[in-house]
């Protein structure tokens, strides 16, 4: 799993077995886990939350999603290194 980002102590990584699903990242406190909270990246730049399984706070959760779509070049650039095989999909 690489790791993306950290914020406020939470890991925002790519979970490396995913299919063929759209852009995405994870988050959790801690060490990466497989049902963690999962944000669909736009394709406008925005984000979506998917789920919050990680049951991250709803003011955690705000900042992050907002370093989340300040790092929206960032994040579509690790994606094209780690999955190069993969054509770029967003979930809208």
């Amino acid at each position: 799993m690489p790791n993306i980002l950290e914020i406020c102590g939470y890991k925002i990584y790519f979970w490396s077995n995913e299919n063929d699903e759209p852009i995405h990242i994870h988050i959790s406190k801690g060490i990466p886990v497989e049902n963690s909270t999962k944000i669909w990246v736009t394709k406008n730049g925005g984000c979506i939350v998917a789920n919050n399984n990680s049951k991250i706070p709803e003011k955690e959760l705000r900042e992050i999603l907002e370093t989340v779509q300040n790092s929206y070049f960032l994040i579509i650039a690790k994606w094209k290194i780690h999955f190069p095989d993969k054509e770029i999909r967003y979930y809208c």
